[in-house]
């Protein structure tokens, strides 16, 4: 009995391969060059392609190719229907000859290539040697090429493609046209998706293309290999919870309740969301990763960027408790217990107790203080002090022990010649913050009543209520809640 044969599958990075250059996406100055270029007959002898993986080099190269040898077209595109349009796209032509640099990197390699560049074509006009990952070869090769690059026969091209320019010799790029590819924009890639699910019969979500597109990172080569995946286990639909559920990722609500639990210092409701995370499948690195996401895409909308393609999702969908509550200081904060966390995750004893001692962190960022903070609050609580010197409080004369006042902090001794300051001598009867402090600490110590009229020497600073007085900024007020009990120690040398 027959057995009827399955049409064999095409992946989508080849079916939708680039013919002309009008196909080729996002990269709108390399086509404009080459096909007036082309078209004036201002032919190079020598091209050289550089850009990340999957932005179309390889394509360019071959459309370029079938354009010096097309047979009709003389507007800069290969008309695709001449015998040579056709033997180059099947890969038959003897006049276009693509070669792998990492497999061919040696200097016999290039000797044998300086041989065949004698020949001239058999059908075309011109012999067109491509030759991918061109930074594999071997300084000899290198070498051996660089006199036929520079002095080529007139009917030969080389075209050589790289993701890693840096690495080919200065005397290589002198000789060669350099044209540099771009990353493809998150909204074309997600068009051109969209595109391929209609050509299909695919049901797509746009948030689910937008985010095959976002995690591409530019390379529209990735993006296609993402969709043909996304695609084979969606059943014709593809949806954002699906893809979630799969592929193992963190999804925006939970992102976004974990957050306001940590706003509202809230670490048992934190934790529990974490476990159920987990739980669900999400590997500790990824949910990692999408949190310190989330924290950047609040960063950015505090700053004032509202794009999507750099959010990763519309604005309106963002908890807006989480936005309120977090300044750019605590977010920054966030990012780097983040990033310190997914750092730290490879060496350490468990990764989810790293995991779990960063959430904890995260639930009382709110109250977090940075070291900028801290030191405008110590500068404010030190001019606030200052400003109570010689005021009368109680009947009696007030005034620092020396300036500036600072918390067990001396500084350096002025040199002899410059004086940092004048010498400040206190007005009689004034005593220092410090020994106040001393004084009553030892009063209570021995079990002596408090005297109510002796009214303590920051009492006209800040109220017995913790609220600042009037003409005080806050920082000074946030700054005694942060150090109860703490003594504000004059120092003199």
């Amino acid at each position: 009995m027959a057995v009827s044969a399955t049409p064999a599958f095409e992946v989508t990075a080849t079916k939708r391969r680039p013919k002309t250059f009008d196909e080729l996406a996002g990269q709108e100055f390399v086509v404009s060059t080459l096909k007036n270029s082309i078209k004036n007959g201002h032919i190079a002898h020598a091209y050289l392609f550089s850009g990340p993986r999957g932005c179309g080099k390889t394509s360019a190269a071959r459309i370029l190719a079938r354009s010096l040898n097309c047979e009709k077209d003389k507007s800069g595109e290969p008309c695709g229907e001449c015998d040579n349009c056709k033997s180059i796209s099947e890969g038959a032509s003897l006049d276009v000859i693509e070669i792998d640099g990492a497999s061919n990197n040696s200097v016999d390699y290039a000797r044998q290539l300086k041989e065949e560049v004698l020949f001239p074509p058999q059908a075309g006009r011109y012999k067109v040697f491509i030759i991918d990952e061109v930074h594999m070869l071997t300084t000899q090769a290198f070498n051996a090429l660089l006199k036929n690059i520079e002095e080529p026969p007139p009917y030969i091209v080389f075209i050589f493609a790289t993701t890693e320019l840096h690495k080919v010799p200065a005397t290589i790029k002198s000789r060669c046209q350099q044209f540099n590819f771009r990353l493809i924009s998150i909204e074309t890639i997600q068009d051109i998706l969209k595109k391929v699910c209609d050509e299909n019969g695919i049901n797509a979500e746009d948030d689910a293309l937008f985010w095959i597109a976002r995690e591409s990172t530019g390379s529209l080569r990735d993006a296609y290999t993402l969709f043909d995946q996304v695609s084979s286990f969606s059943g014709g639909s593809i949806r954002s919870d699906l893809i979630r559920e799969k592929l193992g990722l963190v999804g925006l609500e939970k992102l976004n309740a974990l957050a306001e639990a940590c706003a509202e210092n809230n670490t048992p409701v934190a934790f529990n969301l974490m476990d159920e995370i987990l739980s669900s499948g999400v590997a500790i690195e990824q949910f990692v990763i999408d949190l310190a996401g989330y924290y950047r895409s609040l960063l950015l909308l505090k700053n004032g960027v509202t794009r999507e393609s750099l959010l990763g999702y519309r604005v309106n969908l963002f908890s807006a408790q989480a936005l309120e509550t977090f300044d750019s200081i605590r977010l920054e904060q966030a990012l780097d217990l983040l990033l310190d966390c997914y750092r730290d995750i490879r060496y350490s004893v468990s990764p989810r107790f790293e995991l779990e001692t960063a959430v904890s962190k995260l639930s009382w960022l709110s109250q977090w203080v940075s070291p900028v903070e801290l030191k405008n609050a110590l500068e404010n609580a030190q001019s606030a002090l200052r400003g109570q010197a010689g005021a009368p409080a109680s009947g009696r004369t007030v005034s620092p022990a020396v300036s500036p006042v600072s918390r067990n902090v001396k500084t350096a001794p002025a040199a002899a010649s410059v004086p940092l300051q004048p010498e400040y001598r206190p007005p009689a009867g004034a005593r220092s913050l410090s020994e106040d402090f001393k004084r009553r600490i030892a009063n209570k110590a021995a079990g002596g009543a408090e005297d109510e009229e002796d009214v303590p020497l920051w009492d006209n600073v800040v109220k017995d209520n913790n609220e600042p007085a009037d003409g005080v900024p806050s920082q000074v007020d946030r700054l005694l809640k942060m150090f109860p009990g703490a003594t504000i120690q004059s120092t003199t040398e």
